[in-house]
């Protein structure tokens, strides 16, 4: 079992040295802290997203591009390739599959972080009933959460099932328990549904190939998009709290970056995950992974016990 995956590796024998991996959706947050993650544990990583150096977009932040990820992944330890993809654009997803053919021959790691819909939920979704939100918002929602991922995972797979150990993460918003509660509006719940179950019918799937297929969530995440919607910084993200209590329990991105470098780390991740939903928190705690804080949160358990379940703790609590 991998432990500490914050432990630098630099010197080109990380745990995954040798490896290879698609972040899909890597511009920034989650996506970029995996690519980072996985490429400090030595895996080279191609990074994919709409935001370049020279193009933004839908979302509207040119602050982050993914050629700057790569350079992160590179940083870390890893090798980072940018690939500017547009994952709804099925010849864009053929040709990323094939220069990855080309270059590595093989796929091992597959991770489906594709969204990019928050700029549809507060004006055009959350507070409305699905009847009384914008057609085209929610099927908007529903390209970017839901086909995205199953024509990546569609024109991918053929080439992860040559791996000796493929492993197809689904990231998405809520475990398998926590989404039985409703998720505001009928698309951003159906968009953040889809993932588990892609994840539990590749799991069915990928079994006869020795792979693994598992759909991780973070908890509250301080996202660079979340922490401008606060307008604080990583540095005095607690100065929130002021606006929303709730933002105490909440975690850097790196935190299921780290969290999903030790389950790739893992070569029983097959027994242990295949066909599953799980959290950062619950990977933390198997792995021994810590935030970038030393904290290991648990966000998912601060909000059923204490903010639906009426409990009494205080997020450093859940901490």
């Amino acid at each position: 079992m991998q432990t500490h995956t914050d432990t630098q590796h630099t010197d080109g024998h990380g745990p995954l040295t040798g490896r290879i991996a698609l972040v899909a959706g890597a511009t920034r947050g989650a996506g970029r802290a995996l690519a980072v993650e996985l490429g400090r544990a030595g895996a080279t990583v191609y990074v994919t997203g709409r935001t370049t150096r020279a193009s933004v977009s839908e979302v509207g932040r040119s602050t982050e591009t993914i050629e700057e990820t790569a350079e992160l992944v590179t940083a870390a330890g890893g090798v980072g390739i940018a690939v500017p993809t547009d994952h709804l654009d099925e010849d864009r997803v053929r040709a990323l599959v094939g220069r990855i053919d080309r270059e590595q021959g093989r796929l091992d790691i597959l991770v489906n972080d594709l969204w990019g819909g928050e700029h549809l939920l507060s004006g055009s979704v959350f507070g409305k009933k699905s009847w009384e939100t914008p057609l085209a918002d929610g099927l908007r929602i529903l390209e970017l959460g839901v086909r995205s991922h199953v024509i990546t995972a569609a024109l991918a797979l053929p080439l992860l099932i040559r791996s000796d150990a493929p492993l197809h993460v689904e990231v998405t918003d809520g475990t398998a328990v926590s989404n039985r509660r409703y998720r505001e509006n009928l698309y951003y719940d159906l968009a953040k549904s889809a993932p588990i179950r892609i994840a539990f019918g590749l799991g069915e799937e990928l079994a006869e190939y020795g792979g693994t297929a598992v759909a991780v969530t973070p908890g509250f995440l301080r996202s660079e998009q979340m922490l401008s919607h606060f307008g604080v910084t990583e540095a005095n993200w607690r100065d929130a709290l002021a606006q929303e209590p709730t933002f105490g329990i909440a975690e850097s991105p790196h935190y299921l970056g780290r969290a999903v470098a030790a389950l790739a780390g893992d070569p029983d991740r097959a027994a242990r995950w295949n066909g599953k939903s799980t959290s950062s928190a619950e990977l933390a705690k198997t792995y021994g992974v810590r935030d970038v804080d030393g904290s290991r949160p648990d966000a998912w358990a601060y909000f059923e016990d204490v903010v639906y379940g009426g409990g009494s703790g205080s997020p450093d609590d859940y901490r």
